[in-house]
């Protein structure tokens, strides 16, 4: 069950009533008035489980840390991104605050922590002249097309694998692979090496990305944001993709920044890191679950919206789109992206039944499907949005594991069978 009552949550946290309230009462703990008696409260499981892993500080450090690779150890030290009283930082700065006028090279240059000169030479960086920022109009319009082109050398020449447009039916996931792979090869070793070489390095290497991704290697020296706008043939939403763009940058460090770090770690070229961690998020549990809540809507337009969740839950799957364990109230940079979008009833309803029946709110992944929805974008957009976003990210650990430079070797806790001292048995050959 997602939502457990007072004896149960007590139980798991062997602590006090007094502690259990004050953590509700702190947004630690999820709580909602029990159906049954509206006198009682129910608590989230989730929520429980995390607070009462915390409490496990007495025991063994092998031990906690073994239970704690979800949301837990390794803890590395890291000055890009944090998350703080419900809202996503970059280096101190809000995230859905910079994503109402900043561009992703913008936000490169912050979590880069270098001048625009030094990775966009000769760009313009203001996206709004005025300030203004588009909302959703009347009649369902959305964005607003007063985008000013930042021209400049933005994207020239990327390793680009594609030609003529946006890719579809998944080929951009394997043009970006490829695009990366192939640098992989043949760049060079990440230590060692200045870190302006490096930032200017990771500039060529998003822009290699972008330009795989959207089959245009050549991006004529078009923003970002717009290089999307061009190829989905939404330029009326080039507005929104910019900030979904900047709300993707990073998120602390998340599975595929640790996968990334890991390989920048080895001394691996920023190319291979940054495929370490497109790969990564190509899992069902990470990027890919725009995938999965596609899926759902599907069942949800079959039957029905609740019939799809209570279906989906039963599988015994986590519900694709909704929830964060790092998010109790809500992801911020889904709301920064909802409350610029038109309602669609379905999307509704499926909102309504994942807070009934697991408690859990919208996240991104939900944010960029609406946005796909409501802007006619491809089907990929979803991941193309985030892996584009999250390069930026990628590329800033990266260069931050650099400058730590030491190998990320975790341990492992042995659960296997004991020694055995007699010798190796032909047989199991």
């Amino acid at each position: 069950m997602v939502w457990m009552t007072a004896a149960e949550a007590l139980d798991v946290l062997n602590v006090r009533p007094q502690t259990l309230y004050a953590n509700v009462s702190r947004g630690k703990i999820r709580a909602r008035p029990d159906e049954v008696d509206p006198r009682r409260s129910l608590y989230h499981r989730d929520d429980v489980l995390r607070m009462a892993r915390r409490a496990n500080g007495r025991r063994k450090v092998e031990i906690v840390s073994s239970e704690a690779m979800q949301y837990g150890d390794p803890v590395l030290p890291s000055s890009i991104s944090t998350i703080a009283d419900g809202r996503l930082l970059y280096r101190g700065y809000d995230a859905a605050l910079l994503a109402e006028r900043a561009s992703l090279e913008e936000i490169a240059v912050l979590l880069w922590q270098c001048e625009a000169a030094e990775v966009w030479p000769g760009a313009r960086l203001a996206v709004r002249e005025d300030g203004g920022d588009s909302k959703a109009g009347g009649n369902g319009a959305i964005g607003g097309g007063d985008v000013s082109d930042r021209g400049g050398a933005l994207g020239r020449g990327g390793d680009g694998d594609g030609s003529g447009g946006a890719h579809g039916d998944g080929s951009a996931l394997a043009a970006g692979l490829l695009a990366l792979a192939r640098r992989s090869a043949v760049d060079a070793a990440s230590l060692g090496r200045s870190p302006a070489e490096l930032r200017a390095e990771a500039a060529q290497v998003l822009v290699t990305l972008v330009g795989a991704m959207t089959g245009t290697p050549d991006g004529g020296g078009e923003a970002i944001h717009l290089r999307l706008a061009h190829a989905w043939h939404a330029e009326p939403h080039a507005d929104l993709i910019r900030r979904a763009l900047v709300l993707m940058a990073d998120n602390e460090l998340n599975a595929s920044t640790f996968a990334t770090r890991v390989a920048i770690s080895t001394g691996a070229s920023l190319a291979a890191g940054v495929l370490a961690g497109f790969t990564t998020l190509t899992g069902p549990l990470h990027g890919g679950a725009a995938k999965e809540f596609a899926q759902l809507v599907t069942q949800a337009q079959e039957s029905s919206a609740d019939e799809a969740v209570r279906a989906w839950l039963a599988s015994g799957k986590p519900l694709p789109a909704f929830g964060h364990p790092l998010y109790s109230a809500g992801d911020p940079r889904a709301q920064a992206l909802i409350k610029l979008l038109p309602k669609i009833q379905l999307y509704e309803a499926l909102t309504a039944s994942a807070a009934q029946h697991a408690g859990e709110l919208p996240n991104c992944d939900y944010a960029l499907s609406l946005l796909t929805t409501a802007c006619g974008l491809p089907d990929d957009a979803p991941f193309m949005l985030f892996a584009i976003g999250r390069c930026v990210g990628w590329l800033a650990h990266a260069l931050e594991q650099v400058q730590a430079n030491r190998l990320i070797r975790p341990r492992a806790r042995y659960t296997g069978p004991a020694p055995l001292n007699a010798g190796i048995n032909a047989e199991i050959y």
